[in-house]
């Protein structure tokens, strides 16, 4: 199983998942916040192309998040997997395409991938997020949250890979000339994880099979990558645990778990 992120912020954002068993590959690619060309010139980065898709599978309809999810799925013949609240928010985008429903708990089975919808607090219709299994290794995948939830914690716990939100500092937030109304959007309750929020998230879960911690949808003007290294760090229970930093135009390469 190995993941790989075709780019990771508020212009855009898109994951691949793959697991390979029996001869057979299941590509799935979590997102699609970019253009056509855009996401097959990313794709092509890290050798795919939307041929060898299983499926996409949506966490919320931001734009950022679902831009390029329907025009890429109808070009490549791809289902689509999203919530009932997602798709009544999208519904008048999702003509020709092959629309598969999911919810809380649930999961999903593509091929040799299993993915489980958990419920977020994010300021959209019924926001998921997810983590993918293909039987033997575990990755969890949360962006686009506004605070820790006992909910969240559990699901993502005794994972062997994270991906973790860290939108922001709270100080280059609050510093920042965005005006009042976004930084309470942002810094509130439905909006995103701040580093310290990402940091104590991941001191709170089981950690016993954790590798790697991939930080993920860092803003451009009020985070770096260096602050969300050092705050994944502090909430690393061991030094074994390797942290890794996503950037918005490179995503980051193959990650094998």
């Amino acid at each position: 199983m190995k993941f790989a992120s075709l780019g990771s912020g508020s212009e855009g954002n898109a994951l691949l998942i793959s697991a390979a068993s029996g001869g057979t590959t299941t590509n799935v690619m979590l997102d699609c916040g970019f253009g056509i060309r855009e996401t097959e010139r990313r794709l092509a980065r890290l050798e795919m192309d939307g041929a060898a898709l299983s499926a996409i599978v949506v966490t919320h309809e931001h734009q950022d998040h679902v831009g390029g999810v329907f025009k890429f799925a109808r070009r490549h013949r791809l289902p689509v997997w999203l919530t009932f609240g997602t798709y009544q928010a999208l519904r008048k985008d999702c003509s020709d395409v092959a629309l598969q429903f999911c919810r809380d708990g649930e999961p999903l089975v593509i091929g040799n991938l299993e993915l489980t919808p958990y419920t977020v607090p994010h300021d959209a219709r019924e926001p998921v997020q997810y983590v993918a299994t293909d039987g033997e290794y575990k990755l969890g995948v949360l962006t686009d949250a506004g605070k820790s939830t006992d909910h969240l914690v559990n699901a993502l716990g005794g994972c062997d890979a994270l991906v973790l939100e860290c939108n922001h500092d709270r100080q280059m937030l609050s510093n920042s000339n965005y005006p009042a109304s976004l930084k309470r959007r942002i810094g509130g309750q439905y909006g995103h994880l701040s580093n310290d929020a990402a940091s104590e998230i991941l001191a709170a879960l089981d950690q016993s099979r954790l590798r790697k911690v991939v930080g993920a949808h860092l803003s451009l003007r009020n985070n770096t990558s260096e602050l969300a290294y050092s705050a994944l760090c502090s909430g690393r229970h061991s030094e074994q645990v390797e942290v890794i930093i996503a950037c918005q135009e490179e995503g980051f390469g193959w990650i094998e778990i």
